[in-house]
């Protein structure tokens, strides 16, 4: 890891994700000075001792352009070592590279493959090139093909999209329309949509870094109670050799630089796992630094240009969970406010199912201010418990892509 006696300059692409705010807290118990852009003055990482400045800055999604020239000037201005992307700020910096060369630390793909891996129908295609198991899948661009290419269960998904965003699963021909009127089903849709069959089983995800197409860190955790908007409550490490050989694969396909996770499924009938999803970013690193190694500190590394050996298996076992997420959770499914009331006590008493787990995502005891976040959560669900998956919601902002900000950053000219 890098030394702990010399602590680097890192500025942080954004600060609303769980992933960033997990980042945050690794970043800081190494000692490292942390600053963070984010279009929203409330976001999460706002709500941490170890952030020494935030920057208010225009939003990925409305205004790449303006983002990306606000970003350059706050690397002139703040002379950092390490620009980190948490999320998928990667898409912009990955065309933007040539730009940024020599200005700050950054480990990125080159376009095309950062492109394939955020893609949904990218990674799919590529899946099948490289002939790894993924869910009976269809790419589709109209709502004929769509209506056609459905077999009950199934789940659509949008090409761009993350955190459960532009994702429907669909039981049955009433479930369809809701995906068709979401998209404004025309002749032709806006972009790409994947048809997948559902497959039952566990969630589970892995991540790992890689350096010139070598991996070099890798983690798998397993879903063991779900949260809200596609996220874990409670997680577990795992152990997943077949997986590790899987991503291993994408990776050195991709030429991959920098850090790459990925979704799927462990069927409930058969061992073989089924891939789902790529993500060219690290998702919620604690739960991979509790279990004995530190992704966040490797990818400081590679960004500056070093060659690490690679870190031995994480172990297995160790339980973090989501205070929020769990609370968020458990008023999704149609809690009460007794049932709210009820989960608050057990992670206050850290007894069942929290028990033997830590807190990953608002560490109180090393960061107190973190507490403001879930309390506000809390009171919130307490006054209506409906409210959660407008809370859960409220995080899918400007610091995010859609279709229109990928075209413009896809665009001739941009970032030259």
């Amino acid at each position: 890891m890098p030394d702990p006696a010399k602590p680097l300059r890192v500025l942080v692409s954004e600060g609303s994700s769980t992933s960033a705010r997990e980042a945050i807290t690794i970043l800081g118990l190494s000692g490292h000075h942390i600053e963070v852009c984010d279009p929203s003055p409330w976001c999460l990482s706002r709500f941490s001792r170890l952030v020494a400045k935030f920057h208010r800055c225009p939003g990925l999604r409305d205004d790449p352009a303006g983002y990306l020239a606000f970003i350059e000037q706050r690397l002139v201005d703040g002379k950092f070592d390490v620009l980190l992307p948490t999320h998928e700020q990667g898409f912009l910096f990955a065309r933007a590279r040539q730009r940024m060369e020599g200005c700050v630390g950054l480990a990125l793909p080159s376009f095309e493959s950062y492109r394939t891996a955020h893609s949904k129908a990218g990674f799919s295609r590529l899946l099948d090139r490289l002939g790894l198991p993924q869910p009976p899948t269809q790419i589709v661009t109209s709502a004929q093909q769509l209506r056609e290419a459905v077999r009950f269960p199934a789940v659509v998904k949008t090409s761009v999209g993350t955190a459960s965003r532009g994702i429907w699963f669909i039981r049955n021909a009433d479930d369809l329309e809701s995906p068709l009127h979401d998209l404004g089903a025309g002749d032709a849709l806006a972009d790409e949509i994947l048809v997948q069959d559902l497959v039952a089983g566990t969630t589970e995800k892995a991540q790992s870094v890689f350096c010139r197409g070598q991996m070099i860190g890798f983690h798998a955790y397993r879903q063991v109670m779900p949260g809200t908007g596609g996220g874990e409550a409670i997680k577990q490490s795992v152990r997943r050799p077949i997986v590790r050989a899987h991503l291993e694969k994408v990776g050195q396909a991709l030429d991959w630089h920098g850090a790459l996770s990925i979704d799927y499924i462990m069927p409930d009938h058969g061992d073989a796992p089924l891939l789902i999803d790529g993500n060219p970013r690290l998702v919620e690193p604690m739960n991979a630094y509790r279990s004995g190694i530190d992704l966040v500190g490797l990818l400081l590394q590679i960004s500056l240009g070093e060659t690490p050996a690679p870190l031995p298996e994480s172990r297995e076992g160790v339980l973090t969970h989501l205070a929020m997420q769990a609370l968020l959770g458990c008023a999704a499914r149609g809690g009460k406010r007794s049932d709210v009331v009820r989960e608050i006590v057990r992670l206050c008493a850290n007894s069942a199912p929290y028990a033997g787990s830590s807190e990953e995502l608002t560490p109180m005891r090393s960061d107190w201010i973190s507490a403001v976040p879930l309390a506000v959560t809390a009171a919130l669900l307490l006054a209506s418990p409906k409210s959660a998956i407008k809370l859960a919601r409220g995080g899918f902002g400007a610091h995010l892509l859609d279709v229109g900000s990928i075209r413009v950053i896809e665009g001739e000219g941009f970032g030259a």
